[in-house]
């Protein structure tokens, strides 16, 4: 009894050795922003604020050399706040699990213009700017091929979403719950060099997305049109400089006077890296909101905004200033929503 004891200890513990050589790695990354605004029509609160995250990445590799990550962030003092497992194949392409966070499908395309910081419209200016989401507003799983002679494609896919604000009028509350849809994205990735250098630094990309409309739900919101989304542009890097416009529309199926027909988005920028550390960039947006009217008439709003960037990298600390102004914030026609501002931020990483 006492041998056959020892020897399924001998075994217990000899496996448990082997699963922990090859259970992976796990990391911690993390870091803290801490900010300081001054914007010109927004004068109430504090212009001192602090954003902080922390993430814990595990990966490991299969016998067949197909690699999994497991990665899990917790962002300003909150539980975790997002999540996605990937698992990346030798041949076959990869697979991600997403967990709203947005970047997946052509939620990844955005903005995918050069910044030395920030997005044009994103560094505490309030821009209130609608940018293309798809199915990346909700749980998600995509499907990303090789890239073979330059070109990327990927698929992701929402059976359901419960978020109502991925697929309305973008207010903030949604519209309780009642909405539901499924949806998917189709994206292409393209860096086609065709073998000169001189074209390494080019990638074009295009995307689309299609939700689903359960009518019976949102006829008290006016949703009689499915929701559909659209992205494309370039980006060309050469030397120091990189270069790059997008455009990009959202069709909401909101088909009642007064609601948002559809947004349209232009995009352009441009940024140069004076050395390894210090980068200086420009950018615009240009940002239409048209609204259903009577007969003909043609409602629309339109949100302009520019900045300029500067950033200054020290190991793993960065110093960082945006200048930036912005027209009808919000798409509100009121003369407050015109206003310029400057933020100062100190970044620090581990």
């Amino acid at each position: 009894m006492h041998k056959l004891t020892k020897v399924g200890l001998s075994a217990l513990c000899g496996s448990l050795a082997s699963v922990a050589a090859n259970a992976g790695t796990m990391e911690v990354l993390g870091g803290a922003t801490a900010t300081w605004t001054s914007n010109s029509g927004q004068t109430s609160g504090n212009p001192i604020g602090m954003v902080s995250g922390v993430t814990f990445k595990g990966s490991g590799e299969l016998d067949n050399g197909t690699s999994f990550t497991l990665t899990l962030t917790g962002a300003d003092q909150a539980g975790y706040s997002s999540g996605s497992i990937n698992i990346d194949t030798p041949s076959m392409g990869s697979f991600n699990i997403n967990q709203a966070t947005g970047g997946n499908g052509i939620g990844g395309y955005d903005d995918k213009m050069p910044t030395a910081w920030e997005e044009t419209w994103g560094f505490g200016m309030g821009t209130g700017i609608d940018m293309p989401k798809g199915v990346s507003s909700s749980m998600n799983i995509q499907y990303s091929t090789p890239r073979v002679a330059g070109i990327m494609l990927k698929a992701a896919v929402a059976p359901g979403s419960n978020n109502a604000t991925a697929v309305n009028d973008k207010t903030a509350s949604g519209d309780g719950g009642t909405y539901k849809s499924s949806g998917y994205d189709l994206v292409a990735d393209i860096n086609p060099s065709f073998g000169i250098d001189a074209l390494s630094g080019l990638n074009i990309f295009v995307g689309g997305s299609h939700s689903d409309t359960h009518k019976e739900h949102s006829l008290s919101k006016g949703n009689t049109g499915d929701h559909e989304e659209a992205v494309a542009g370039a980006t060309f890097a050469y030397g120091p400089v990189t270069i790059g416009y997008q455009r990009s529309i959202e069709m909401t199926g909101l088909e009642t006077a007064g609601a948002v027909e559809y947004y349209q988005n232009n995009i352009f920028g441009i940024s140069f890296n004076i050395n390894d550390n210090l980068s200086i960039s420009y950018g615009e947006v240009e940002s239409t909101k048209h609204l259903q009217g009577s007969g003909t008439t043609d409602k629309r709003i339109e949100m302009d905004a520019e900045s300029i960037q500067v950033a200054y990298t020290m190991g793993g600390m960065s110093l960082k200033i945006a200048e930036g102004e912005v027209t009808n914030a919000s798409y509100s026609s009121a003369s407050s929503a015109d206003h310029d501002g400057t933020t100062v931020a100190l970044s620090l990483a581990f």
